[in-house]
């Protein structure tokens, strides 16, 4: 092949020394990071230790950081061809064809070639040492500020020296660097900081067996003393999780332990795995989520979660503020892949999941950053579509990150809706708890105040104030059940109005643009009784029953569901005395669930049913019934209880406003056992009834 020469009208670029400082200042956020990438250099070369020093970390001019492995050393090949190339594709080449190391066979963690500009963030002059088996010591000294200081990249010259083995001596081999006349002076706190990042790059869970990272401090001796560890963390979370997700399934196992001296008071409680689907928030709707597309494989996750209310702390450790701290610096979901710590995932101030965003919409219900210690753990050779940015900080914020993120969202969701049962327990068994009506209250206030004789006393006031939450109540449902169907409704309305501005723009027949009308004049009237003032009044259940469907017909048949109604049976149907409007948005409510879970199961054939029943003793009730996932092990006391959830961005409230409800207007929900009521055969998943105290 012929070597083209240039000429003088011939422009090549030119790069001043200069460049490799500009480089490391923008690549490499801070020296812990610096660090990181200097420990991943000691992974790639099969190094089963690394130790970092920092000496005398107070003086700018005394102090050393120094990194040292045990791993395969470098030939003067390597030195010369790679590791002084900048932005070589040699570890970028391994990946691509799936080279991994010799001895533990690891997949290579760099890929841009930029790493060991990550040294310049950390000190002015370097002093690297290496040697492979068998081989002779080199030994390479840069001293940054002539390299900067030098005209063009050709005369920054490092000089290579050949020695007889004495940092390596013997058998010994690996690489050593050492960092003296440091940019920065280190403060106590940056150092138990270094500490945490240096124990953090190994998986706490399932880190490599064989690879161990370690920080020695040379100097202030008592800088690293009492400092909460992520073992005395472990011991404090009441709620484990673990268990893995792939495709568009996912799966989980819980563990609830009581805090010591309570197991009296609450039971521990352990869940089998578990199988759900995984799916996302879009817009109004929740739809599934598939990695199937994406190189991303099985994802592994483990979850230590917390109750950070200051009574739940104090049965659980006597240093709140070392386990309160802990968390706030230590908490999030950190990423691991074969083991070693993508960063900077977990790190305080990356919420890449918006986990407190999510806490602000539903506190009680949702996990902030510094409630949860988790891990999740990919496989390198799978999970390539997740790449990481050149600055070593996340992934690319591609298409295949977007759907991992969703799909952790979603496990999430579960892991919360199992913690909420326990904690809601906890609370209530250390006198925190909210688990009694507030009305239950006021009748055990008037028993005590009636054995005691002051109940002609006290009655007046506490009649004043029962009314007065009474009155509240009532406004507070008026005001929330709208807002349970009115955005499902609203949803279906902007449907047919996308079809009905298409209909029109391609002139479509007369007839097609009446029955458009038409269907957005039977999706908006629900919207318009909802709205007007929920007066209790007396009405029928089939009534109630043919509003709510009605209401949902449309949706019905866009989903490929087959209403069963059984509602038509006039010697079962009564009376009912309460707020028709309420009553058809709770039934409305239980037909939107079971679209969601039909949707989610997705069976060859999606069934709902709608009947009265007499079966269950107390009064005649509607029920609402389908062939979708049912509830599982879920009780109805959790089903029932404000923000409990296990669907992805929902609010955890239908069901606990419909049960209130039920109780306003002299009924109950309830959740009848499997073969309380007769059903149709087709009817295998959740079963609801709205009962209504003998109506006649």
């Amino acid at each position: 092949m012929a070597i083209r020469t240039h000429t003088n009208d011939d422009l090549v670029f030119q790069v001043k020394p200069r460049l490799l400082t500009l480089l490391g200042d923008q690549l490499i956020r801070d020296a812990n990071l610096a660090v990181f990438e200097l420990v991943k250099n000691a992974y790639d070369a099969d190094a089963t230790e690394c130790v970092v020093t920092l000496e005398n970390p107070e003086s700018r001019q005394t102090a050393r950081i120094t990194v040292q492995d045990n791993g395969s050393g470098m030939d003067e090949a390597t030195l010369r061809n790679v590791w002084m190339v900048i932005a070589t594709d040699f570890r970028a080449e391994q990946r691509r064809q799936d080279v991994r190391s010799k001895k533990y066979h690891r997949y290579p963690l760099g890929e841009k070639g930029l790493g060991r500009l990550s040294i310049h963030k950390l000190g002015h002059m370097i002093t690297l040492i290496t040697r492979v088996s068998g081989g002779e010591e080199l030994v390479l000294v840069f001293d940054w500020d002539a390299i900067e200081s030098a005209q063009n990249l050709d005369s920054a010259v490092v000089r290579l020296t050949r020695r007889t083995p004495k940092t390596f001596a013997g058998k010994a081999h690996g690489t050593k660097i050492e960092v003296s006349k440091l940019r920065e002076t280190w403060k106590r706190g940056e150092v138990r900081r270094l500490h945490r990042a240096v124990n953090s790059l190994c998986s706490p869970f399932k880190g490599p067996t064989d690879f161990e990272v370690q920080l020695i401090i040379v100097g202030p001796d008592d800088w690293l003393d009492n400092m909460f560890t992520s073992e005395d963390a472990a011991s404090c979370a009441l709620y484990q999780i673990h268990g893995h997700f792939e495709g568009n399934k996912g799966i989980l196992r819980y563990t609830f332990t009581p805090p010591p001296g309570y197991s009296k008071q609450l039971s521990a409680r352990k869940t089998p795995s578990t199988l759900f689907r995984l799916e996302k928030k879009q817009g109004r709707r929740t739809v599934p989520v598939d990695l199937s597309d994406y190189e991303i494989g099985k994802v592994e996750f483990e979850f230590l979660l917390f109750d950070r209310d200051p009574a739940v702390l104090r049965a659980v450790t006597q240093d709140l503020k070392g386990l309160k701290d802990y968390l706030d610096e230590n908490g999030g979901i950190r990423i691991y892949r074969d083991g070693i710590r993508v960063y900077d995932f977990g790190e305080p101030g990356n919420d890449w999941l918006n986990l407190d965003l999510r806490r602000v919409n539903t506190p009680t219900a949702r996990t902030s950053n510094n409630q949860i210690l988790g891990t999740l753990r990919l496989d390198a050779t799978e999970s390539r579509d997740l790449r990481e940015k050149t600055n070593r900080e996340g992934f690319i914020e591609n298409d295949a990150f977007a759907i991992f993120r969703d799909a952790v969202i979603s496990v999430l969701t579960q892991v919360e809706a199992e913690k909420s049962k326990d904690q809601r327990k906890l609370r209530e068994a250390l006198g925190k708890g909210t688990g009694k009506k507030v009305f239950e209250k006021l009748t055990e206030i008037r028993d005590i105040l009636e054995r005691k004789g002051l109940l002609p006393e006290f009655e007046p006031a506490l009649k004043t104030a029962e009314r007065e939450m009474e009155m509240y109540r009532d406004q507070l449902l008026h005001a929330a059940v709208p807002g349970l169907t009115i955005g499902m409704m609203l949803h279906g309305a902007e449907k047919i109005l996308d079809e009905l501005r298409a209909a029109t723009r391609k002139d479509a027949s007369n007839e097609r643009v009446r029955e458009l009308v038409d269907r957005l004049y039977r999706a908006m009237r629900p919207v318009t009784n909802l709205l007007k003032n929920p007066t209790p009044g007396k009405t029928s259940a089939s009534a109630l029953i043919k509003e709510a469907i009605f209401s949902t017909e449309i949706r019905l048949q866009r989903h490929k569901i087959k209403l069963i109604n059984k509602s038509a049976a006039n010697d079962l149907d009564f009376i009912i005395h309460g707020s028709k409007q309420m009553l058809v948005a709770s039934i409305t409510n239980l037909i939107d669930n079971s679209i969601h879970w039909l949707e989610s199961r997705n069976p060859k054939q999606k069934y709902l049913y709608i009947g009265l029943t007499d079966e269950i003793e107390g009064g005649r009730a509607i029920v609402v019934g389908d062939n979708g996932p049912g509830f599982g092990n879920d009780e109805p006391d959790d089903l029932v209880n404000a923000f409990f959830s296990r669907r992805v961005g929902g609010m955890g409230l239908g069901l606990y406003i419909v049960s209130e409800v039920m109780r306003v207007n002299g009924g109950r929900l309830l959740f009848p056992a499997d073969g309380e009521i007769d059903l149709p055969a087709e009817v295998d998943g959740a079963v609801v009834a709205l009962q209504f105290m003998d109506q006649t």
